[in-house]
């Protein structure tokens, strides 16, 4: 017997919801490091590097997690797997509370938390609407990955004022809290998939076959055995080396390094906060309208101008003046093009790889995006501790955008169907 809920067929809406806030909680505990770097060095005395260190650690298993937490998805289920993530977010950033030494540090920002959010991250919205949705997936892919900006424009500035008010723990407590308290949320109001609701995926003329019971060991077997086949294609290899520039120009330089970037030419904490969460803001905008465009034209093209108009404004910025106008167009304009490379990078794996592979291809893809991150979270450290500035950075990944802009037009297409219309 199924147990209904509200909102009728709509429900995949509610489901959404849930998903976009554990989505947009793990964004906030990624972008802390960003915030905390200048308060860890006051407190403890530790290097640009060390601190780094810990945020590219964090940001490699976040990315290594995530096919693994896609196929635990297919066999234990999305609620439990994501449960599991953000108890685990939680419990690592309530341990660090204890932290006095830097490995203390990388072992609860980087590595537990890497693997909770690991769980927590853009392979989540995969699943969700690779299960929910027929109607409109690539809207809701683009909502989805729009939570990564969301999570930013809440919790960056209120991080900041913290951090500026009383140092790093506050930042801890707020994110350990925040995260445990969507574990009730998550029970409650996210059911297993629309059959055990007595509902259909949203648009779905026919009900979908269910995915068959697993075990931890299917799904490891399932996220291996899909690598295994993805590896030997030029399209999985194309969709990770493009993704791994985007991790490089985004999370891992921008997220880590803008705040300390704008402190060197004498910005304060919050006002180098807020140009991110300004940019978070546009992402918002500019993400849920790529996953719009993504429904109706060839994803490649996409790809091709995100990339380029990304890689030209990282070479940019190092030579304006840092004042409030170019900063403003800066967070704008590479605001709206931040994480928009998600939703055609999805479509274009499930064209690939097929609806139930598809969500774990990207989590292979994603293992690049967090490895292109962790590169530029600690190379661009590293740079700064050696040349004192950052130039030499966003110049390389402006450069490196311009390539993937190119690669992205090269990626093949295995199904031509045409994208459905919105409901």
């Amino acid at each position: 017997m199924t147990a209904r809920r509200p909102f009728g067929p709509r429900y995949a809406f509610v489901v959404v919801g849930v998903a976009f806030v554990s989505l947009l909680a793990a964004a906030g505990m990624r972008s802390a490091p960003g915030v905390l770097m200048t308060p860890l060095q006051e407190a403890f005395g530790w290097s640009r590097s060390q601190v780094s260190l810990a945020a590219a650690v964090g940001l490699f298993l976040m990315g290594l997690v995530g096919p693994f937490a896609a196929a635990l998805m297919q066999t234990l289920g999305i609620r439990r797997t994501l449960v599991g993530g953000l108890a685990l977010m939680s419990a690592a950033t309530g341990l660090s509370l204890l932290m006095t030494q830097p490995w203390h540090y990388i072992a609860t920002w980087g590595v537990l938390s890497g693997l909770g959010s690991g769980a927590v991250g853009m392979v989540l919205g995969a699943a969700v609407v690779n299960r929910w949705f027929v109607a409109n997936r690539g809207l809701m892919m683009g909502l989805l990955s729009a939570a990564t900006a969301t999570g930013s424009l809440i919790f960056l500035p209120t991080m900041a004022a913290l951090a500026e008010g009383g140092g790093w723990r506050p930042v801890a407590i707020l994110v350990s809290l925040v995260t445990a308290a969507l574990i009730p949320v998550v029970l409650l109001l996210m059911p297993e998939r629309p059959a055990a609701i007595g509902l259909r995926p949203y648009g779905a003329a026919e009900d979908a076959a269910p995915s068959p019971p697993g075990s931890a060991v299917d799904g490891l077997r399932l996220a291996l055995g899909v690598l295994a086949r993805g590896v030997r294609t030029p399209a999985f290899w194309l969709l990770f080396a493009t993704f791994f520039v985007c991790g490089l120009t985004t999370n891992g330089l921008v997220g880590v390094h803008l705040i300390s970037f704008c402190a060197d030419m004498g910005l304060p904490l919050t006002m180098a906060a807020g140009l991110l969460a300004l940019m978070g803001l546009f992402d918002l905008v500019g993400t849920t309208a790529s996953g719009w465009l993504t429904d109706r034209y060839d994803p490649r093209k996409l790809l091709c101008v995100y990339y380029a108009l990304r890689g030209l404004s990282l070479v940019v910025l190092p030579f304006t003046d840092f004042g409030a106008m170019s900063l403003t167009v800066f967070a704008v304009f590479y605001g709206l093009d931040w994480i928009a490379t998600v939703p055609p990078t999805v479509r274009l794996a499930n064209e690939n790889f097929g609806d139930r592979e598809g969500p774990i291809v990207f989590g292979w893809v994603l293992v690049g995006h967090q490895a292109g991150a962790a590169t530029a979270a600690l190379g661009a450290g590293v740079l700064r501790d050696l040349s004192g500035r950052y130039t030499e950075a966003f110049m390389l990944a402006g450069a490196l955008a311009i390539v993937a802009a190119a690669l992205a037009l090269m990626i093949g297409r295995r199904q031509e169907a045409p994208a459905l219309a919105p409901a």
